[in-house]
């Protein structure tokens, strides 16, 4: 699990793919309730929020602010689902080791303090990414493998990736340039997706904070 955490990489750099991810989703996929990877750069005055949602129940959640970045995650197939026992409580160990100011970013509604499988974080004043101690029954899974990959992601890998969930063939220099920071443009929107609304495109990525 460590290999996993520190592939997070340092939190502008994970920013900075995440919102690539959250833009590329808003160029290949119109409809915003369908796309798996999505960013609200203003969700509150202080804070940013990444979401991946699968539309089969499983999600991840990732809030940067001043005082550092927390993910929650749920695999809802997972043992360590709080629905998976006799009593719906979170497991124990997940959230005991989050700073009080981080866990503080996950008391919105929104961000379902309680559905969680697992928990990292990473405090603002510390230089590597933390988790709780939480003891998995023999042969359990809290998801966090499969999840994170959802977002430690190459431009090869959103390439292939996206040709089996949003079918479509898109264009690998022009992922590499959006995941490399660059402006996006009508041109490379129509590029990668010729049937999109590009100025509601554009619109949706201005508010990103993307273009």
């Amino acid at each position: 699990m460590i290999e996993q955490r520190e592939g997070l990489g340092e939190p502008s750099v994970l920013k900075k793919r995440l919102l690539a991810l959250a833009a590329l989703d808003i160029i290949v996929c119109d409809e915003e309730w369908l796309r798996y990877h999505s960013f609200d750069t203003n969700w509150t005055q202080e804070l940013s929020l990444a979401k991946i949602d699968n539309g089969s129940g499983d999600h991840l959640f990732v809030v940067f602010g001043s005082q550092g970045v927390i993910l929650k995650g749920f695999d809802h197939e997972s043992a360590l689902s709080p629905h998976a026992g006799d009593v719906y409580e979170v497991w124990p160990g997940i959230y005991d080791q989050v700073p009080d100011a981080l866990m503080a970013y996950l008391q919105d509604p929104a961000l379902e303090h309680d559905v969680v499988t697992f928990c990292i974080w990473r405090a603002s004043n510390e230089g590597h990414w933390q988790q709780g101690e939480v003891e998995l029954p023999h042969g359990a899974d809290d998801g966090s493998r499969w999840l994170l990959g959802t977002i430690n992601k190459s431009p090869e890998d959103y390439v292939e990736w996206a040709e089996g969930y949003y079918d479509l063939s898109l264009d690998m220099e022009t992922v590499k340039q959006i995941f490399a920071g660059a402006p996006i443009t009508a041109e490379m929107i129509q590029l990668l997706y010729p049937d999109r609304d590009v100025e509601q495109a554009l619109m949706e990525l201005n508010a990103l904070g993307d273009t």
